[in-house]
């Protein structure tokens, strides 16, 4: 399956090194009286970005979604026995996770709250790893980084699978994927991504940064899926429903990526496609230089309609998770996409600001979340309908 997309058709007409081309000015002459026939501004205009992700299936997901869809005994499986925590240990496990989750991840940890128990300590359980594994490149200690901390860390998830947790924290996780039919590939797809950070600084096409948007994001949408289930009434297919959940993972890290150029510039790294920079007349240089400028402008036009479109996609997915499990998903969703308008309120200077959604609106949007998790199912349930009704008279 591929992901396939094309944004405003448009025709470029610019040097290969940025400038534009104008009509130069035409003179007429008429016995002795020149008549000058004022310049037009041309306008710049810029190009279509066709663009094309990688299958799904050169990632692997179907075969994630195959093994995740399992259900087989877990303490059988492969030979694993379950491991035995004493209650208040794990307890206490399961509460650290909370409390890390209720601090650094706010409104998702609100939403989290009306799904059951068990999804509940699960879902924090996977968010606390996904935050350690992220620290470990961006983190205070991201100065001792090496590949081979990261070899260590795969390990020790190995470990985590395998019933041998190293601490508490991990102790909890050993509890969820023993508890939940979770694969470890969406795992090591991210300790894979912290390695494309250690080595990579630059992305030369879309392509390139799908890949690392996976990486890094989409598989939190794979490992989530086990734990929120999909509604027994569901519409779609359990792969379209994975399928949804990493597009939502390929939108936020799309986002996180235009919110940040400004910071990432600081830090001499660029996560924008290069040759899609050069095709508005832009590089590097522009980004470092900190300028919004009218390229620009257009630019981050067309990159907040890709981002766009990936939440699009993820829309579908999120209205057919267990229906306790679609609040936070929504709420995600319409808070991210509020961080581009805020880019767009912000005249598109994503270089010398921060776009983000105050908290008082985060929280407002929490009952309009709520709401788009009880009514998309029953729409989507009415234009099911229609479709067999149309399908039967056809």
């Amino acid at each position: 399956m591929r992901s396939t997309f094309s944004l405003a058709a448009k025709t470029y007409i610019g040097e290969s090194n940025g400038n534009f081309r104008h009509r130069k000015s035409m003179v007429t002459a008429t016995r002795a009286e020149v008549i000058t026939v004022p310049k037009q501004r041309s306008r710049p205009v810029f190009p279509e970005l066709s663009i094309q992700g990688i299958p799904i299936a050169d990632l692997h997901v179907q075969e994630i979604v195959q093994r995740q869809s399992q259900t087989y005994s877990m303490d059988k499986e492969g030979g694993r026995r379950k491991p035995q925590f004493c209650p208040s240990f794990l307890e206490e496990a399961y509460e650290r996770c909370r409390n890390i989750c209720a601090e650094y991840a706010k409104t998702f940890y609100l939403g989290t709250l009306l799904m059951t128990e068990e999804r509940q300590k699960a879902i924090w359980a996977i968010y606390v790893w996904c935050r350690r594994t992220d620290e470990l490149v961006d983190g205070p200690n991201s100065v001792y980084m090496s590949s081979e901390v990261l070899d260590r860390w795969e390990e020790r998830l190995q470990d985590i699978f395998e019933g041998r947790p190293y601490d508490m924290l991990d102790a909890a996780l050993t509890h969820t994927v023993f508890s939940f039919p979770l694969d470890i590939k969406p795992f090591r797809d991210m300790i894979e991504g912290m390695r494309m950070d250690t080595r990579k600084c630059r992305y030369q096409n879309f392509q390139e940064l799908y890949l690392y948007c996976y990486y890094v994001a989409g598989t939190v949408g794979l490992m989530s899926v086990p734990v929120m289930g999909i509604a027994p009434d569901s519409l779609i297919s359990a792969q379209s429903t994975y399928d949804a959940a990493l597009y939502l993972g390929i939108g936020n890290q799309l986002t996180n990526i235009l919110r940040d150029v400004g910071e990432d510039a600081m830090r001499g790294r660029v996560y924008l496609p290069q040759d899609e920079l050069a095709q508005f007349g832009l590089g590097d240089n522009d980004v470092f230089s900190r300028k919004v400028t009218d390229q620009w402008r257009e630019f981050m036009k067309e990159q907040i309609t890709r981002a766009r479109f990936y939440f699009n996609l993820a829309e579908e997915g999120a209205s057919q998770l267990d229906k306790a499990s679609r609040w936070p998903v929504w709420s995600s969703l319409l808070i991210y996409r509020n961080i581009l308008d805020a880019i767009e309120d912000n005249d598109y200077d994503n270089l010398t600001k921060r776009a983000y959604v105050r908290r008082a609106k985060k929280l407002l949007m929490l009952p309009l979340a709520y709401s788009r998790s009880l009514s998309t199912s029953s729409l989507l349930s009415q234009q099911h309908k229609i479709f067999m009704i149309k399908k039967e008279e056809g």
